[in-house]
């Protein structure tokens, strides 16, 4: 993968969508035509073309969207007949039973639109889709959506874009909060990477390639069949794109030992506003130090990243542990926050709290999982607990002894609530993650809350079915990387960051925001115990509600409301890159990093 094996495509040509159009151009020239193209209204049409055809030796060719890489649904080499479906494009939706009939000519769009009219919490996981329901009702749909095969796609997507005054929407794996990678109040196009999935491991330089539609599972998953002894840190979620994750940091159960993703980042492939595809050499180290971080979305269209593989143990132990309040939860997490970003630097737990039903009778209470993963086996893990957190009282029943890969999958299970010992393989399951309509927040901790804070806290999660915070702990390598190394900035001096959720099912904006409301009551009762000047909050859990962009020009003392929460001192750096390789702001969304005007460049 270099720059020097892409060429700048500036033009391009459009086939007219009237009929049946050939989706793949290589094929035009094809000498063999069909003897006739069937576009059938009813079953019968097509019964009678698969009699009439045997009859007289014709091959068919059946044609639903015609995206066959191969085009083998429109050309052949022999006589022969293409059966059209384009007609047939029925679909009924049976929102009681949760299923659909939906006719073979239908597009995957036109499913989703027909599903979204119907219900606001069923979705199908099929191709692109929306990964937080919360944003079907939005009015702007995208004029159109692109699913590049190459770079030379995505180099004339951004020269055109540019030329008919669209936005562009750059869409990895979806898992944007706030939907920021597919939805907009402008016109807009999707530029969306799924295709490009290829990753590339040297397990001798201990470094891979990764083009950034590939999720996170792929990756490790990839790894894993290559080196059982080398890893990467990143996250636990195995749908989530690599191009926005690792952009925006990447925690994961190996950030302790090794730091985020963005920190492993050793090369990227960018295209800039210009349509010029940059490796880190070209770009310059400004705008290398900007994106692992700072979010590719503000400075181009990231293509690829080379990470640096990190050396994992043949035996890796996790553990889940349950406690509830009556089981001194609220306890151990006190002495957890005390703890845990000293522990030994191998050793990371991440604490779930949320509502359960306690043993006695049904009775609801709150539940504390203490979710681990340990760079080594159990005989060495249990002392070490016991030194500093015996308060959890972990027995060697409740560890698992795992390969590195082993102990991804099991994350990846705890997250999405699925069985814990499966097969490595469900880490491709690009449509697992479903999290319905959600929101969600994000705050670092210096000192511990105190015990009357946490229950405070527990008391509101008792008012909603369905409410969730994450405590994930900082320190080791964490502590000991500059908060200026690269653009991600909250480094030394945090215990530990939360992740605020709030999940629901109930339709209509009534009950979004009910809800709504409740992520923000949390979030202002905290604001005691976090961190403050800033209020410090996390990219990757994007949050609109600390401050957007004008529609128009923003000028960066308007976007330093929120922009100094995600990237504190490296907010200034961040906006003076961006003048620098994006003067006219053309890559801008609600929370871009703004362009500098001369009197603030000054």
């Amino acid at each position: 993968m270099h720059s020097a094996s892409y060429n700048v495509v500036r033009t391009h040509t459009t086939i007219p969508k009237v009929g049946m159009s050939i989706r793949n151009s290589r094929f035009f020239n094809r000498s063999s035509k069909p003897q006739v193209i069937v576009t059938p209204l009813d079953v019968s049409h097509i019964q009678a073309t698969i009699i009439c055809s045997q009859r007289h030796g014709l091959q068919i060719r059946t044609r639903s969207g015609g995206h066959d890489y191969e085009g083998l649904s429109y050309v052949a080499e022999v006589p022969f007949v293409i059966l059209d479906l384009f007609n047939l494009q029925q679909i009924t939706v049976d929102v009681e039973n949760r299923t659909a009939w939906v006719q073979a000519g239908a597009t995957l769009g036109e499913l989703y639109y027909t599903i979204s009219q119907k219900s606001k919490t069923l979705g199908f996981p099929a191709g692109m889709s929306i990964r937080n329901s919360r944003f079907f009702n939005r009015s702007s749909k995208p004029q159109v959506i692109v699913t590049p095969l190459d770079v030379s796609h995505i180099q004339a997507t951004i020269i055109c874009s540019q030329r008919h005054g669209l936005q562009i929407r750059t869409r990895s794996g979806g898992h944007d909060y706030e939907g920021l990678s597919y939805v907009a109040e402008v016109p807009f196009v999707i530029l969306d990477l799924f295709n490009l999935q290829q990753i590339t491991v040297d397990v001798e330089n201990r470094t891979a390639w990764v083009q950034a539609g590939a999720t996170l599972g792929e990756l490790y998953y990839t790894i894993s069949q290559k080196s059982k002894t080398l890893g990467f840190p990143a996250g636990v979620c195995a749908t989530v794109g690599t191009g926005g994750h690792f952009s925006g940091g990447g925690y994961g159960f190996l950030m302790r030992k090794y730091g985020l993703a963005a920190d492993n980042i050793i090369d990227a492939h960018i295209i800039d506003v210009n349509g010029n595809l940059l490796d880190r050499e070209a770009m310059g180290e400004d705008l290398f130090w900007a994106i692992r971080g700072g979010g590719g979305a503000s400075f181009g269209v990231i293509v690829a990243w080379k990470i640096k593989l990190v050396p994992v143990p043949s035996t890796v132990t996790v553990f889940n542990v349950a406690r509830t309040l009556e089981e001194n939860a609220t306890e151990i997490i006190q002495k957890w926050q005390l703890v845990a970003n000293k522990m030994d630097e191998r050793i990371f737990i991440r604490v779930d709290v949320k509502k359960a039903n306690s043993s006695e009778h049904g009775k609801q209470t709150i539940q504390a999982n203490f979710v681990s993963m340990f760079q080594g086996g159990v005989e060495e893990l249990i002392p070490l607990m016991q030194k500093s957190l015996p308060e959890l009282g972990l027995d060697k029943k409740d560890c698992t002894e795992t390969s590195w890969i082993g102990s991804v999958v099991f994350a990846n299970a705890v997250l999405v609530g699925s069985a814990v010992n499966e097969a490595p393989e469900v880490l491709l399951n690009r449509t697992r993650f479903r999290p319905g309509i959600n929101k969600a927040k994000s705050d670092y901790v210096r000192k511990p809350i105190p015990v009357e804070g946490l229950q405070g806290l527990w008391r509101l999660l008792y008012e909603v079915p369905d409410g969730e915070l994450q405590f994930a702990p900082y320190g080791g390598r964490m502590d000991e990387i500059s908060d200026s190394e690269i653009s991600f900035a909250h480094r030394s001096g945090y215990i530990f960051h939360i992740h605020y959720v709030i999940v629901w099912e109930e339709e209509g904006d009534e009950a979004a925001q009910r809800y709504m409301n409740w992520i923000r009551k949390v979030y202002k009762y905290m604001e005691p115990y976090v961190s403050n000047s800033p209020r410090a909050a996390y990219v990757n859990y994007r949050d609109l509600d600390i401050g957007v962009n004008n529609n128009g020009y923003t000028s960066y003392h308007q976007a330093s409301i929120w922009g100094v929460k995600y990237f504190g001192n490296n907010f200034r750096r961040l906006a003076t890159v961006k003048t620098k390789v994006d003067p006219h702001n053309f890559f801008k969304n609600e929370q871009s990093i703004p362009t500098l005007s001369a009197d603030e460049e000054n």
